[in-house]
């Protein structure tokens, strides 16, 4: 059924506050949203606007489960109180939780198997630059799958892109350290992080608060996966000093077993820990955008006046081309990270002026890098390493463009911050066609080189 876009942002306020509230699982959420929107197509037939359709369909689903009461309370000035608020009732009990570690610690097990046979069959090298995340994510996404009970058909879509992207990496005939060869290594994981975002969201990818969800659930798994990476560093360094001192050669075993089933298994550790603490992380996630905002602007400020004082753009490093681009996709996830811990409720504050001058920042920093990118190909010609920097710059700049003006009618009250949520998640798939189209479309057009 169509609903209006004020109707699906309520939605999604409503369902982020569940989430975030971690009243019940991810799947139950599902269920109960599917409810939610089966009574208001209800509602909505007799008669009842928008609104009104659902105000009565949050009373009616608050009879279902407490999780409307608490948010009742919350909104109490936005009539929640009166039209939901319910006796308390019994939680209905979750699957045991020694029942998702069992299938969290095989399915890790299972991605650092699956590497170390990578790295039996294809000895290293690009074959296994090419293919590692292929062998990954299928336990993530496994692990997606069985969280959030995917049907039949969103799982069948997932596989299609999958197979094909498998194919598309093994059968192109690469030139050995080429340029299209390294761009599809790099390309490749993007695609299949979205594709691990369909997964997340349960196969629901056009609600914009399921993408939200999904932006927030990356930046969240980062700082897990950083957390267990710093920890497991830690353990291994002592231990490694321990079998030193008494004589053993430990760094065959690191090579050989410990790396290869530690570095995947830790992301579908790190993924099941998001979903399991979400409510630990949404205490420290404003802290850290806040921490780190400004410090990302002084950052920017400070490439801004190297750059200045470097002199010609024609004589600029390509790689330093290519780091500005990583730092520009990392102010990128900081924006997103960001939008995602900030309650769309409240009032627009400093932290939306800090973000409106990282925006304006990043701006400035990458029509730097462009006039910089177009000045070399003007100067030494179309390359495919050229041509992919010149389109991820030219998404950043529209995706920066609108994010800056949206923040700025947010500041002066002439737009809600859904809004600005709603530019950040529509425009994730770009990236994704972007990153295809690097991987499968680059390599025949520039014969592999």
């Amino acid at each position: 059924m169509e609903l209006h876009a004020e109707l699906e942002a309520q939605i999604d306020r409503w369902r982020g506050y569940v989430q975030r509230r971690q009243a019940i699982s991810a799947a139950d959420i599902d269920e109960l949203e599917d409810h939610l929107r089966e009574q208001i197509a209800d509602r909505q037939a007799t008669g009842l606007d928008d609104e009104e359709a659902f105000l009565v369909a949050i009373k009616r689903l608050g009879n279902l489960d407490a999780v409307s009461r608490e948010f009742a309370r919350e909104h109490s000035e936005r009539l929640w109180k009166q039209l939901a608020l319910v006796p308390e009732g019994s939680d209905d009990g979750g699957a045991p939780p020694w029942r998702e570690l069992a299938v969290v610690l095989a399915l890790a097990v299972g991605a650092g198997l699956a590497v170390k046979a990578g790295v039996a069959w294809m000895d290293g090298g690009a074959g296994l630059a090419r293919n590692l995340g292929l062998l990954v994510f299928p336990f993530l996404a496994s692990y997606f799958v069985w969280k959030r009970r995917l049907t039949v058909q969103v799982a069948a879509a997932l596989l299609v892109p999958f197979a094909a992207l498998a194919v598309v990496l093994n059968i192109y005939p690469f030139a050995p350290g080429g340029s299209t060869e390294i761009l599809a290594v790099l390309h490749a994981p993007v695609v299949l992080w979205l594709l691990a975002g369909v997964a997340y969201v349960g196969g629901r990818w056009r609600s914009d608060g399921r993408r939200m969800d999904f932006a927030r659930f990356t930046g969240e798994l980062a700082i897990y996966y950083t957390l267990l990476a710093l920890g497991g560093a830690v353990l291994i360094g002592l231990t490694f000093a321990v079998l030193q001192i008494v004589g053993a050669d430990p760094e065959p075993l690191l090579a050989e077993w410990i790396l290869p089933f530690a570095i995947p298994g830790a992301l579908v550790v790190a993924a099941w820990l998001v979903e399991a603490k979400q409510n630990v992380v949404e205490n420290i996630a404003p802290v850290l955008t806040r921490v780190f905002t400004p410090l990302t602007i002084a950052m920017l400020l400070a490439i801004l006046a190297v750059l200045a004082a470097a002199g010609g753009l024609v004589d600029i490093d390509r790689n330093l081309l290519i780091l500005m681009d990583a730092i520009l996709v990392l102010v990128l996830c900081l924006l997103l990270y960001s939008i995602s811990a900030r309650d769309s409720l409240a009032p627009p504050g400093l932290s939306d002026a800090l973000q409106l001058a990282l925006v304006v920042t990043a701006l400035a920093v990458d029509a730097v890098m462009l006039t910089a990118m177009l000045t070399r190909i003007a100067e030494f010609g179309f390359s495919p390493n050229k041509i992919a920097a010149l389109g991820l710059n030219l998404l950043l700049l529209v995706h920066l463009v609108r994010a800056g003006w949206l923040t700025v009618g947010f500041l002066r009250g002439q737009r809600r911050f859904t809004a600005l949520e709603r530019w950040q998640t529509q425009y994730l798939p770009v990236y994704g066609a972007w990153a295809a189209i690097v991987v499968v479309v680059f390599p025949p057009v520039f014969s592999f080189a």
